[in-house]
């Protein structure tokens, strides 16, 4: 039996039948076609599909798609505006803090997140908030190079 699912996501409003057991990170990809949300593990490991749902960090490969109903979501794509890359987008492209860009959505998300909630990381706060994101390309130096210079864009 299906479940009715509405949720805001990126600030448009979704309704989709789904099947209870169903992944949100599938929902996401699959159904809505929100393909920045990309799905690696499937146990909250990798941090591939990470989002923010209603207002924290979350992996939405852990999430049923039906604990979604009547919350909101911020998926990657929510983060450009008009064409215009968000400055923490502009400075992952900047500091080349991607490679394979598998991880790369979730390590956005992630220092959006990070950035909302501290504005001026320290090197070791920038860790700790990407801490559950992995990446297998980068070594990680240009991803915390990224989130530092985003920080700045957005004193700006």
């Amino acid at each position: 039996m299906k479940s009715t699912v509405r949720t805001k996501i990126n600030g448009r409003l979704y309704e989709e039948e789904v099947e209870p057991r169903i992944l949100l990170s599938h929902v996401l990809r699959e159904t809505i076609g929100l393909t920045g949300t990309h799905i690696g593990c499937v146990i909250g490991e990798c941090g591939a599909c990470t989002i923010v749902l209603d207002g924290k960090l979350v992996k939405s490969c852990l999430l049923f798609a039906p604990q979604a109903n009547g919350r909101e979501i911020l998926t990657v794509e929510g983060l450009s505006q008009n064409g215009a890359l968000h400055p923490v987008q502009e400075a992952f492209v900047q500091q080349y803090g991607l490679q394979c860009g598998y991880c790369t959505p979730g390590m956005v998300l992630a220092a959006y997140y990070l950035l909302s909630k501290n504005p001026n990381p320290t090197e070791e706060q920038i860790r700790v908030g990407l801490g559950g994101n992995l990446c297998m390309c980068t070594g990680y130096m240009q991803i915390i190079a990224a989130v530092k210079d985003a920080a700045n864009r957005m004193k700006r």
